[in-house]
């Protein structure tokens, strides 16, 4: 087992070198880490079809879900995109040092607020190989230290992955060491949700058993969400081939990410319920519906209270019919899990009341729910998509894994003389 404890102490040294490393030696690495991934990807896709071999196994003896099977497959769409989110983080701008704020307290007394790493973060995913790399690289690009712990279904994946940052990083002799870590075992996870004193953050990427179980049991602030359960709501001014359009994408597109679609709900007036239940089951979509929805086509199964807050992971999607946009709010905030919810309307009015009422990270109109990524949100990767209202919420980029601190320069100025009265406050912000 890894001396964690050491492990950690190196980490928390490395991401004091990491808050300061020049914007060019962070570029340079990344992009020796995109041509890494290149120069290994017969390597990765060897260690990735042995961990799908044992996966497969683990799938027939009902170990593992088929969705979660599909999350571990690492195949030519995926490297690409995983290569590619690399060299998209290399682009974007650095998010520390930035002055946030600048205001005057008095003549020759200046407040900056200024942007600076979070320090040292632990991520703990489950079957996801693609993810070592993503935070990687925004971990880097943002001046953070990591500690990845993946998925055992993943093992040889990641640590395929990882040796090949590793190797890359190792090329640059002015990048820090320990900057990149990674943890196996389920007993050092424990041991690692002790280290307050190492450790600023943990982020978790996975079911709702495994984000309970951190946030239970752990003093270090948790960046994440627990359940995936998006919602369409579909208005009765809803143009049809749009809507068949948008939810045959929001379910079939990737069923198991956590911004698929969960749960369709229809305005009851929208005169077109039959035709998207026939076009969901032409793209083999299975259902579960309400009463309504069973009188319309008979064979569809009926949903239960446990439906509407089931987060399935596959091609399975409950429908309800509602009588307005307020019932859908409520519904939402109800059932919902905060993720991502989208309205389809042609009726400006409850678009604007929608996404000004549902208590989402993200809130979209006439658009799919699969929208919710890092990536095409242009943050070149993500670390995890937060439900949280405090730090970062929805896709979390590189802005979401910084913090602020507050830098004040002055001229020998003491509070006393403020106390007093001999001097006053300006409070002049300044450009």
């Amino acid at each position: 087992m890894t001396d964690l404890v050491k492990m950690a102490e190196l980490a928390k040294k490395a991401s004091i070198k990491m808050s300061a490393l020049n914007t060019d030696i962070k570029n340079e690495a990344l992009k020796k880490i995109a041509q890494s991934l290149k120069e290994n990807k017969e390597k990765i896709f060897e260690a990735n079809k042995t961990d799908l071999y044992s996966a497969k196994t683990l799938v027939n003896a009902g170990e593992i879900t088929q969705s979660t099977y599909n999350r571990l497959k690492l195949d030519e769409n995926k490297f690409q995109d995983m290569v590619q989110g690399v060299l998209d983080v290399a682009k974007l701008d650095d998010p520390v040092n930035k002055v946030l704020l600048k205001r005057e307290l008095d003549k020759n007394l200046i407040l900056e607020k200024i942007s600076c790493p979070i320090g040292v973060i632990g991520v703990i995913f489950e079957a996801r190989p693609d993810v070592i790399s993503q935070i990687s690289s925004l971990a880097i690009k943002s001046g953070n230290v990591v500690i990845l712990k993946g998925g055992k279904e993943a093992k040889e994946t990641n640590t395929s992955i990882f040796n090949t940052v590793k190797d890359a990083l190792s090329l640059i002799p002015e990048f820090p060491q320990n900057v990149i870590n990674q943890i196996f075992s389920r007993e050092e996870v424990s041991e690692l949700l002790q280290m307050d004193k190492y450790i600023d953050l943990i982020i978790p990427r996975g079911g709702n058993s495994l984000v309970k179980y951190i946030k239970e049991n752990t003093k270090i602030p948790v960046l994440g969400h627990a359940d995936g359960i998006c919602h369409i709501f579909i208005d009765k001014s809803a143009d049809k081939d749009m809507t068949e359009k948008i939810c045959v994408d929001a379910k079939t597109q990737y069923p198991s990410a956590c911004n698929s679609v969960e749960t369709i709900l229809i305005h009851k007036d929208y005169p077109y319920i039959k035709d998207l239940i026939i076009t969901l089951k032409e793209n083999g979509v299975w259902m579960k519906g309400d009463e309504v929805c069973q009188k319309l086509i008979p064979d569809i199964e009926k949903a239960t209270e446990k439906d509407r807050s089931t987060e399935y992971g596959e091609k399975t999607v409950s429908i309800e019919v509602l009588s307005d946009v307020d019932e859908a709010i409520n519904y939402i905030n109800t059932y919902g899990s905060h993720h991502t919810d989208s309205i389809i309307t042609n009726d400006k009015t409850n678009g604007n009341k929608f996404c000004s009422l549902v208590d989402s990270a993200g809130v979209y109109i006439n658009a799919s729910t699969r929208f919710a990524d890092g990536f095409r949100y242009g943050f070149g990767a993500e670390v995890g998509i937060s439900t949280n209202k405090t730090h970062a919420r929805g896709p979390v980029g590189l802005e979401g894994l910084t913090i602020y601190k507050y830098k004040l320069t002055g001229a020998g100025q003491i509070v006393d003389d403020y106390v007093k009265h001999k001097k006053s406050f300006t409070h002049k912000t300044l450009n």
